[in-house]
């Protein structure tokens, strides 16, 4: 009976919308995934088809100089990668995933209304003097940024949940959907980027050229079509149920731990449940590690615990599985940090790249000019084509040498791309070199003045950020998502994300502080109004020296990291999966 139901149902604990045991033959499976995809692939075509351009509507909108734009636009979308964790918490406590979603999507269309009623309806729209520069009121201002900031929350309970949403459709104890689930992640971001090629391109031209209440006003439509697919494609999805606070869970480990300073730690006789399941819903039992031995002694049963007349208190004993939890969350801490600087030199797509843009000859043809912002289809091209070669060619000729299914492991592949975002900085600051001294040449120091050098000589920076990010942030997705304990993906997922918040916010950080110091003594600065006189190029060279640094720590942190290990499994289909990664990173 027990074979028959292993063919029948999904083994990881995954339910229907009605709340039964999902059945294999009609849920999950690449069948449901469509509608995930597509909702991705519209939510990211609106995101991106506010922040592609949000730098240049802050300067020539809202009125505001080139650091203050660069500067709003990256803490803005820091908070879109920091709200993530209130999303997450919400799922993986309360709501789950597919709910969370849901709620959200409606926060998220509500400040695009805003935003499209503050590019077009008389009164909120910033008078612009004759010469175009634009005065805003302070109620023109908050509509605006009343409606960022509610994408943002709304953002937050959609992005750490969607790719973790889409991996609960694969059965880990399924060896045909746990390769799936590997591919998946790969056409999650595939999918993104067919969004953002949209944006980068369609929608950047219909902002400069026809108007920003258009150019805002299409991604509210899109947005509606993501809730559409979204919906159509319920009966199909599996869910994970809700595993209660994992704060709590975590503080309890903590102050079980602190109450028994004193008391020895016996690997042998540690505290976890008799039945097949943990204590926590939702979540396979985890096998103890030996690092962080302090926090073990939450599951040391003493002989108070034993005599306890109601049962041990949660707050004294917990189970090793609940202590492996936290332990699996400290190991990814270090991982995670190491992607803030890989963070920082992303963000300058949209910030840097486009100010970089904005000064050299955009002519293609005799009438058209191309958007600076526009350069980034290129990221986005690189991306699309990155991920077929990756998945289809790169993972086979891989495997055949290492015999990994995956072919790289998860920190390899994540460390190559932190070596391939060092080069799009250098070839950033090349360019830079050569711009400023053709401006040195012709004596071109006016801040209107153009430099006679094509923007498609960008091309190259963006195509190597694309390719980074198809082995780090990809990476990322399925890193975080395969090593998160069970009833804590979605908060794990977030974890992932808000690398890309911290990687805004040190890049306001790096440009208020390099702003400051090289402007002392009345010196024009490494990044000013005019870039003609500036050096932006002093920039580029600081980031790459930064992403240096950044990638020796991640070899050591890479070589300590041990791999989560779930109790039950069998070792060898662990092996044929990728567990094997963690012998050999």
């Amino acid at each position: 009976m027990g074979e028959v139901a292993a063919e029948l149902y999904t083994q990881d604990g995954t339910i229907d919308i009605k709340g039964n045991p999902a059945l294999k033959s009609n849920t999950g499976n690449w069948r449901a995934c469509p509608y995930i995809l597509a909702n991705e692939c519209c939510e990211r075509l609106a995101y991106y088809g506010m922040s592609t351009n949000l730098v240049n509507f802050m300067k020539d909108r809202m009125g505001m100089a080139n650091a203050a734009a660069a500067n709003n636009v990256t803490n803005w979308g820091g908070t879109c990668y920091i709200t993530p964790l209130i999303g997450a918490f919400l799922a993986d406590a309360y709501l789950g995933r597919f709910w969370t979603i849901a709620s959200f999507m409606i926060i998220y269309i509500f400040g695009l209304g805003l935003l499209t009623m503050a590019t077009s309806v008389h009164g909120l729209v910033p008078a612009c003097a004759s010469k175009g520069v634009c005065d805003p009121t302070p109620g023109q201002s908050a509509a605006v940024f009343i409606a960022l900031y509610l994408i943002a929350l709304g953002t937050g309970g959609i992005k750490p949940c969607v790719s973790s949403f889409g991996a609960d459709q694969f059965d880990e104890h399924d060896d045909v959907e746990r390769k799936s689930k590997s591919s998946f992640f790969n056409w999650f971001y595939f999918s993104i980027n067919i969004g953002a090629l949209v944006a980068s391109s369609v929608l950047v031209y219909v902002q400069t050229h026809v108007g920003w209440s258009w150019g805002f006003g299409i991604p509210a439509v899109v947005m509606a079509i993501a809730v559409g697919s979204f919906f159509v494609g319920t009966p199909l999805y599996r869910h994970q149920r809700p595993g209660g606070s994992p704060l709590t869970r975590i503080a309890q480990v903590l102050v079980a731990a602190t109450r028994k300073l004193g008391v020895p730690v016996d690997g042998s006789a540690l505290y976890e449940t008799a039945d097949r399941e943990s204590g926590i819903e939702g979540s396979r039992k985890l096998e103890h590690t030996g690092q962080f031995r302090f926090l073990d002694k939450a599951a040391v049963e003493t002989q108070a615990d034993k005599t306890a007349a109601t049962g041990p208190s949660p707050w004294r004993l917990c189970t090793v599985t609940q202590v492996e939890e936290l332990k699996s969350v400290v190991r990814l801490l270090p991982i995670w940090a190491s992607g803030i600087v890989f963070a920082t030199v992303y963000g300058q797509m949209s910030t840097m790249f486009v100010l970089q843009g904005n000064t050299l000859d955009a002519s293609m043809g005799p009438k058209f000019k191309i958007p600076s912002a526009s350069l980034s289809i290129f990221d986005t091209l690189s991306v699309i084509a990155w991920v077929p070669v990756y998945d289809r060619i790169l993972v086979p000729a891989v495997r055949s040498v290492t015999g990994r299914p995956r072919g790289f492991t998860q920190l390899q592949r994540m460390g190559i791309g932190l070596v391939v975002s060092m080069f799009a900085m250098l070839t950033a600051g090349v360019l830079e070199l050569v711009r400023l001294r053709t401006i040195a040449q012709r004596g071109l120091y006016g801040e209107k003045d153009v430099v006679p050098i094509s923007i498609f000589w960008q091309v190259p920076q963006y195509f190597i950020i694309g390719a980074a990010e198809v082995f780090t942030f990809v990476g990322q997705l399925e890193f975080f998502y395969d090593q998160a304990p069970d009833a804590m993906r979605s908060m794990c997922s977030a974890l992932s994300l808000t690398t890309v918040a911290l990687g805004n916010y040190l890049s306001t950080l790096l440009v208020t502080v390099v702003a400051k110091l090289t402007t002392r003594g009345g010196k024009q600065g490494w990044i000013p109004d005019n870039l003609n006189v500036g050096h932006l190029d002093y920039f580029f060279w600081l980031l790459a020296a930064l992403s240096l640094l950044n990638f020796a720590v991640y070899l050591l942190i890479a070589s300590w990291y041990t791999y989560k290990k779930t109790a039950g499994d069998d070792p060898d289909a662990k092996a044929k999966g990728g567990a094997d990664d963690a012998h050999d990173q």
